[in-house]
């Protein structure tokens, strides 16, 4: 079916942004794979920056790394945890890429004797990086980032609306996510933002095929028929997403309303039966865990938590598969360096705890006293990334003696450069796309929790750092009992870890195993976190 019968389904947003695009298109690429149908997704961002890499993660959320080493949109993550595949850095295309290949076409003459202009050179850059994106598949997603009305993503709407003019009404969905808001003082549910924004898709040049409205609760009929009236749309044409506190029961929801097979009919595809039964199996075990498990979040982005979205689904994966429900406890590294948060009082009870990766030097101190604390008090404990570096330094300060230990990073006059930059990194002058990026083969040592979590030699994992454990330090560091159970192809240090018999569960990546775990697929490591805080409960 895949190539000129591909079908695309497009999907827009209104009223404001983070309304559950992402969510709604992973769920939809969910339920056309369950249908036997090769699904591809696709996130358009309309953001001049080239990649997500250089971005706050309180301005976007956190960085997903992809295989390849993209440094994308958090939503990709969205995509590969529900489809349960890898997906590359082409899923990703923002205003950035699409602009700077036009421009650099314009200078080597490609366009010579063109006016270049938004119609046709910008939207034709985009039509061709959704098909280069979209190779092999039967059905391509392809979510349009911010909200209808946007200035910024004019170009990428019309490019879509070109698309259905091209491919056909046969081959094309439109499926458009709007808000209606609940007004606390009438708790009344208002359907005239999701109206007017209907009207702005229409009024250049789209007619949604389906709205999917969010709500705090679910919506009645009457609510549903106005909407379905004013979009011009049949009422099994609107479907209600409402507020569950599952988001992997969301595609179950949409299956229940019919929308996968309203996509069907209108693509003019055979009505398939899904297979739904492992997720349905996932998010039965996950609603139906009751065991609190209390894990403490140290890190310095805690007041936006999609700052480590995947590492919080991680959790959840592995813990669900074990009969546990997470509470999370979160620890800001930056009130601890300032003494605004007593660390003993802000970890008392909890079970488990994870050093949150991040860059900089604000929080770090913090960081380094909960690392010492989860050291000393043989909580089970997981570092990931810069976690891993920290929990290097803690180390050498406190157990090898080396006074002032530091990673030349935050300190580049210490004494001790435990932690120094990758010699590839000395050279870097631009800051975009020039880590150590994507997936890396990793080496793991028999006989530790390591190889316990893996069982396997080689692994590959996802990296995003500059910074590596200075191999000058390793054997004094290992002479003081901390252990080197992952090693890179070039000798870097990828895990450490201390024996059980001097702590329940201590362990730290350079990698980042949160952008492989899925929810049927749970990360070996979060996997192993979980099951030895389990044995101390």
């Amino acid at each position: 079916m895949a190539g000129a019968s591909r079908k695309y389904i497009f999907v827009t947003g209104g009223v404001l942004s983070s309304v559950g695009k992402g969510i709604t298109s992973a769920s939809i690429a969910l339920l056309m794979q369950a249908r036997g149908y090769e699904v591809q997704a696709i996130k358009i961002d309309p953001y001049i920056n080239v990649d997500a890499g250089t971005m706050n993660p309180y301005m976007h959320g956190e960085v997903f790394v992809t295989e390849d080493g993209g440094e994308t949109d958090l939503d990709i993550g969205h995509y590969e945890r529900f489809l349960g595949k890898n997906l590359s850095k082409r899923n990703n295309i923002t205003a950035g890429q699409i602009y700077y290949s036009v421009i650099l076409k314009e200078r080597r003459g490609d366009y010579l004797g063109q006016t270049v202009q938004i119609i046709p050179h910008v939207t034709d850059e985009i039509k061709y990086r959704i098909e280069e994106a979209s190779k092999g598949a039967d059905i391509v997603i392809v979510e349009i980032g911010g909200t209808v009305g946007d200035i910024e993503g004019l170009p990428f709407l019309e490019a879509s609306r070109q698309i259905r003019l091209e491919k056909g009404l046969e081959n094309t969905f439109f499926v458009h996510v709007a808000l209606s808001p609940l007004l606390q003082t009438t708790g009344e549910q208002k359907t005239k933002p999701v109206q007017h924004s209907v009207q702005e898709l229409r009024r250049i040049g789209i007619q949604p095929d389906a709205i999917v409205v969010r709500s705090h609760k679910p919506l009645d009929d009457e609510a549903i028929t106005k909407i379905a009236l004013h979009s011009t749309l049949p009422r099994e044409a609107v479907v209600n997403s409402y507020d569950v506190d599952n988001v992997y029961r969301v595609p179950l929801l949409l299956e229940e309303q019919g929308l996968p097979s309203l996509i069907e009919k209108r693509l003019g595809l055979e009505p398939r039966k899904p297979d739904l039964s492992q997720w349905i199996e996932f998010v039965e075990a996950y609603e139906s865990a009751s065991r609190e498990v209390r894990i403490a979040m140290v890190g310095k982005y805690t007041r936006l938590k999609d700052s480590y979205l995947s590492i919080l689904e991680a959790i959840k994966h592995a813990s669900a598969w074990r009969g546990l429900k997470p509470t999370f406890v979160w620890v800001e590294s930056t009130d601890v360096e300032t003494g605004k948060v007593d660390l003993d009082e802000a970890l008392s009870g909890v079970d488990a705890g994870i050093v949150l990766p991040g860059f900089g030097s604000r929080g770090v101190e913090g960081k380094i006293k909960a690392i010492r604390w989860f050291r000393e008090n043989k909580v089970p404990m997981l570092g990931i990334c810069f976690g891993l570096q920290l929990a290097v330094v803690e180390y050498a300060r406190n157990v090898v003696g080396l006074e002032g230990a530091h990673t030349t990073e935050v300190n580049p006059s210490t004494p001790h450069p435990v932690i120094d930059l990758l010699p590839e990194q000395k050279d870097v002058r631009e800051k975009g796309g020039t880590m150590r990026l994507g997936a890396q083969p990793v080496k793991i040592v028999k006989g530790t929790i390591a190889w316990e979590a893996y069982n396997m030699e080689i692994v590959m994992e996802r990296h995003r750092h500059r910074y590596e454990v200075n191999p000058k330090y390793v054997r004094l560091l290992e002479d003081h009992g901390l252990r080197i159970s992952g090693w890179s192809e070039k000798g870097l240090v990828e895990i450490i870890e201390l024996p059980r018999r001097e702590h329940p569960h201590y362990m730290a990546t350079q990698f980042h195993p949160e952008f492989k775990s899925r929810p049927l697929n749970p990360a070996p490591v979060f996997d192993a976190l979980i099951k030895a805080t389990a044995s101390t409960l």
